[in-house]
């Protein structure tokens, strides 16, 4: 039985999935109390996307062979495949308490741990899975990732590049490498990605992040039009697969402007902070100065809110924001919404912090429902010169399994994507008070860093703390695009960004139209 296991874990490593499945069921006709079967299942199952099926068969691995750490591991990896963060934590500490030594599970425990926010935590697993097993790449990149997170740079390029030197057809890890720093001549990588993106063939995500990682090295070299040439080549396939159409997010924004919660009061609560926008607009950056007060914590990019306002509608598409759940939000009360989200949220912020900033840039879409379950919560807007906006959206190479940000596959998309948002916010201006939510333009953010930072500090009922003018020195980490961005002390070279591109962005102007005040 034992023998045949092995086999069955020899043909997954090869994604022999039939053959391991015939195995697999084997050994559990032999014995079906054997937990080391059911794990190997539950693993078939992860990788066909099935998180449902995955967390019951790795639940039932872990029953019948508790102290085995993998099934532990995976369990709550696939719990938060269900978006059940607290089911996740419990069983990443389980599997923590067995003290394992096996790189699949170190790994594992790594990727749980920086989903759930703790990248600090999630370091040493990552880097006992590459001492244990040191020629798989995939173990490398995850490192590298983490190291960037965590604003260690140099060992995040030092084990990028080992991951690639063991793996070199890997695009994720060849656009984090161009991520990480700007690329120079010598670096010569351009001929090497141009080869791989030929190979990539119709692999919509290789050619997405391989075209991703030549425009920024073409930008870095100071090719701006050659780098959107490349974005345009990278997005064309993906955009072609999704068939998005403006259209689903047209009819999103209107049903966010018109939800409301059923009548009553919300839960009270001064902790939750919610910094909104689009994303590349500064969202990050200032959340790292808001959060640089000593007062204040960053929860990061939460789907908190969403989540439980999905609950509490129960509505039964998949989607977690979509047009019927905005509309069902008349159901929800708004007490049982807002205390759904604070008991979520609970625990993020260290002793001492009074206020907690939720920086979903998606949380735009629901500012009146979090006004509604949250009367005290604060909800900042970031704004963004629209032609830089639309650009930097763009340039963006987003996860290819959140569709909520598909419009950024065409230039154009975006801008049409950016004037409902603007119609949106304008919206929320007119009917949320003022002393619940304001708006801040990047622009203004840069040219005044003091005066703005003040500005907010005051309009979240705190006193002043110079910390937040010193942003970049904030040790946190940081786990969205703008991680090497925010460790650098302010500057401006992004501000009118667009002006390098001339005639290349006429179709984005057009959409944009009266918007446009340069």
């Amino acid at each position: 039985m034992t023998a045949g296991l092995d086999e069955a874990e020899r043909r997954l490593a090869a994604r022999d999935y039939r053959g391991a499945h015939e195995l697999i069921l084997a050994a559990i006709g032999a014995d079906d109390t054997n937990g080391r079967a059911w794990f190997l299942m539950g693993v078939i199952a992860a990788d066909h996307g099935n998180a449902g099926r995955a967390a019951e068969l790795f639940e039932k691995a872990a029953l019948l062979d508790p102290q085995e750490p993998g099934g532990h591991a995976f369990l709550a990896r696939a719990r938060l495949g269900l978006s059940d963060d607290a089911a996740a934590r419990a069983a990443v500490a389980r599997a923590i308490a067995l003290a394992p030594a096996a790189p699949l599970t170190m790994d594992t425990i790594g990727v749980v741990l920086a989903r759930l926010g703790d990248h600090a935590g999630a370091l040493a697993w990552f880097e006992g899975a590459t001492a244990g097993a040191p020629g798989v790449a995939a173990y490398w990149y995850n490192l590298g990732i983490s190291r960037e997170f965590l604003g260690d740079f140099a060992g995040a390029e030092a084990a990028l590049l080992t991951s690639l030197r063991l793996d070199k057809d890997q695009p994720r890890a060849w656009w984090a490498l161009a991520g990480l720093r700007r690329q120079t001549p010598e670096d010569g990588r351009a001929v090497d990605l141009e080869a791989l993106f030929a190979r990539a063939g119709q692999d919509p995500a290789a050619a997405q992040q391989l075209g991703h990682a030549l425009a920024k090295t073409w930008e870095d070299l100071g090719e701006p039009l050659k780098a959107l040439h490349w974005l345009d080549r990278a997005k064309a396939p993906r955009r072609a697969e999704t068939g998005y159409r403006t259209e689903a997010d047209a009819a999103l924004f209107e049903a966010a402007s018109g939800a409301h919660l059923a009548p009553g009061a919300g839960a009270v609560s001064e902790r939750p902070v919610f910094i909104v926008g689009l994303p590349r607009t500064g969202t990050t950056l200032l959340d790292r100065i808001l959060s640089s007060h000593q007062q204040v914590a960053s929860a990061g990019e939460l789907t908190a809110f969403g989540l439980a306002l999905k609950r509490g509608t129960a509505t039964p598409s998949p989607l977690m924001l979509d047009p019927p759940t905005l509309v069902a939000a008349s159901r929800v009360d708004p007490r049982a919404l807002g205390e759904a989200y604070l008991a979520a949220t609970d625990g993020l912020a260290p002793p001492g912090k009074t206020r907690l900033i939720d920086k979903m840039p998606l949380n735009v879409l629901y500012a009146r429902l979090i006004h509604e379950a949250l009367p005290e919560a604060r909800i900042i807007c970031l704004r963004r010169n629209p032609l830089d906006a639309v650009l930097a959206n763009y340039r963006q190479l987003f996860a290819t399994e959140f569709p909520y940000y598909d419009y950024a596959l065409s230039l154009e998309d975006t801008a049409r994507y950016y004037v409902m948002f603007d119609r949106l916010v304008a919206h929320w201006r007119a009917a949320l008070p003022a002393d619940r939510f304001t708006e801040v333009a990047y622009e203004h953010l840069v040219a005044d860093l003091e005066g703005e930072a003040r500005r907010l500090v005051d309009f979240l009922e705190l006193d002043w703390d110079p910390a937040c003018l010193a942003f970049h020195e904030n040790a946190a980490p940081v786990s969205t695009a703008s991680a090497v961005q925010v460790r650098s002390p302010l500057y401006a070279s992004s501000v009118g960004r667009w002006k390098h591109y001339g005639a290349a962005l006429d179709g984005a102007r057009a959409v944009l139209g009266s918007l446009i005040t340069e």
